[in-house]
Formats: C-alpha cells, structure tokens, sequence
C-alpha cells in the first residue's frame, strides 16, 4: 500500500487561556494551546525563547508522513509564587479520529518546576504508520502546572 501523505490543511492557531481553580485546596494553573482564543497569562506561561519574550502563538507541524515524529521545543515558565508539577494533555481533536493514529507527548511530565523559573520542554509529535484518510488535523495541547509542596 502506498503511504499517503498528511499535510496540514492550516496553520494550527495557538491561544494561551489561562485559568486558576482551586481542586481539593490545591492550586492549578493552566495554559491551552488551542485553535482559537484569548491570550491570558496566569500561572504558567509557554514561550518559543528561554528569556520568555516570544509567547506560543501557533505551531505549524508542517508536512507529516506516516511513521514519522516531528518535535517542537518551547519554554515553560512558572509565572506565580508556588512550585508547580508540569502535566500536558491533549483535547478536541480533529477529526476525532486523527487521536488514533498521532500521539502527542512531552519530556517534563511531573517535573516539579520552581516559582519564577523557566524550563526548556521538547513536544513530541508520533504519527502511525498505519494512518489513512487524514489529510488535515487540528487538536488543543493543554499544559498544567500543579501545586506541589
């Protein structure tokens, strides 16, 4: 079987929407790099520079072929007063079915991230070798920062 070729159909806009809850006393700050939205900036912050000057505002994953990886390195700072643990997860893919064949991952799940400090962190992207039919895709990346005392 031939492989096919995935190409990006638009440039994959990134909004950074912020947000502080409160689970269970703990704090939770969070950023969503998503198609669209407002830029607010609490807690964490993601940055294509280690001085923090160039917020994320789109990612272009470009050309993807079946069985590939492709990785991206941004900057994630701590923007409050607490040490965080990093989280990332995916949401609202599409289509729905392109989560079946792309894996998205990151190297600073749990890592414990200190007030005001900045860390450099590599996003993974995995494409199946078994992909057929997706030609353009769309999905939010949201990183968290935790509490951790």
């Amino acid at each position: 079987m031939a492989m096919q070729k995935i190409s990006m159909g638009a440039v994959l806009a990134i909004a950074i929407l912020g947000t502080v809850a409160t689970v269970l006393g703990a704090f939770v700050a969070t950023r969503t790099i998503s198609n669209v939205g407002s830029m607010k900036a609490i807690g964490v912050g993601v940055y294509w520079d280690s001085g923090c000057t160039n917020a994320v505002s789109s990612i272009d994953w470009g050309s993807l072929e079946p069985g590939v990886t492709k990785n991206f390195t941004i900057y994630v700072r701590n923007e409050g007063n607490v040490q965080l643990k990093l989280s990332m997860t995916t949401s609202n893919w599409n289509p729905a079915s392109a989560s079946s064949y792309m894996t998205l991952s990151w190297n600073r799940e749990n890592y414990v991230l200190a007030a005001g400090s900045v860390v450099s962190a590599v996003l993974t992207l995995s494409v199946s070798s078994s992909i057929s039919e997706i030609t353009s895709f769309s999905f939010d990346i949201i990183i968290a920062g935790t509490e951790y005392s």
